[in-house]
């Protein structure tokens, strides 16, 4: 099930399965309000998004409160979470999937909430989007191609009216520059750094079904019924500044081990955070010395994961990736 796109009038509604609103600064929840509100959409929250307990989150109950009032009210056409976290994937169990089923709208978040939304997709088959949160949108600089991914992917009409009409993939094309700085601690002395490009570490050509988000998030699902099924599908991958090589290396390897894994026809990695001491050479050693990867086209770089810009893409929609002689063409759907 593909999510009716965002149209102007449409609400928005905010929720946070993960973290608190709480402990947004007020400029970051206006700006990101008045960000919405420019596209004409309007904005609403849902009743726990304030509340804040010693894991900077809510109770399970509240949680899944705002997320089936969030699916169950009709005047709700899409559903942004606040930021990530560590805990979303509590919710699973409490789900209500009938009533999501019943009720497929637009949910839109990444790092934390790949739990969420490749579970919903996994019980329901509603395609659901990694992508900006409801905070991402109070960033002043160095929003603008976030944004027109956001718009080009989720809303009709000015930035996806040419999409509309030929109803055709997208193609992802890298952002000019790229961030990794707190912005949200200093939204004026920003570092942005010029983009290279994608990383072509091996070539081919694939086309299958988008799954993925946070490496390690996608992981927590292994072994449950809430694990999408890897079978023909194109992975989209990335991991946060608390990934080294080492782990990234072997929680790859976890994912490798899934029975569908087999199926899998190509990668995609989202950039990696300088924390993370993340290189080159050390990435494209990785993936080389693993043999189940031999076959298949893989690239990274792409602009995705906790690095800032961000693209927006659908779990569960449609992937294709070209990577031939130095270049890489990628599309999504």
């Amino acid at each position: 099930m593909r999510p009716d796109k965002l149209k102007r009038g449409d609400e928005v509604r905010v929720i946070a399965p993960s973290r608190s609103m709480a402990i947004l600064s007020q400029d970051v929840r206006e700006r990101a309000q008045k960000r919405l509100e420019s596209m004409g959409l309007t904005v609403t929250y849902g009743k726990h998004v304030e509340v804040c307990d010693e894991f900077v989150s809510s109770s399970v109950e509240e949680r899944l409160q705002d997320l089936h009032e969030a699916f169950a009210d009709k005047n709700v056409k899409g559903i942004l979470t606040v930021l990530g976290g560590f805990n979303s994937n509590q919710l699973l169990r409490g789900i209500d999937y009938e009533l999501i089923r019943s009720n497929p709208k637009i949910l839109c978040g990444y790092s934390d909430i790949t739990a969420l939304s490749n579970a919903i997709y996994a019980k329901t088959g509603l395609i659901g989007f990694s992508g900006p949160h409801f905070s991402t949108f109070g960033m002043k600089k160095g929003a603008e191609y976030t944004i027109r991914l956001f718009q080009s992917c989720l809303l009709e009409g000015e930035a996806g009216a040419a999409r509309e009409a030929e109803a055709g993939p997208l193609q992802i094309t890298p952002a000019s520059e790229w961030s990794d700085d707190e912005w949200y601690l200093d939204q004026e002395n920003r570092s942005f750094i010029p983009n290279e490009g994608y990383l072509l570490i091996q070539e081919g050509e694939a086309e299958g079904t988008l799954i993925g988000g946070n490496l390690c998030t996608l992981n927590l699902l292994q072994g449950t019924e809430y694990m999408p099924d890897l079978q023909g599908a194109i992975l989209f991958i990335e991991d946060d500044r608390d990934v080294s090589p080492s782990t990234f290396d072997r929680d790859l390897q976890s994912l490798i081990h899934q029975p569908s894994f087999s199926g899998v026809k190509g990668i995609v990695i989202g950039r990696f955070q300088k924390a993370s001491q993340m290189t080159r050479e050390k990435l494209v050693r990785i993936i080389r010395r693993k043999p189940e990867l031999a076959a298949m086209p893989v690239v990274a770089n792409a602009d995705f994961g906790h690095t800032s810009p961000m693209i927006t893409f659908p779990i569960g929609g449609k992937a294709k990736v070209t990577a031939s002689s130095g270049q890489v063409s990628l599309w999504i759907k």
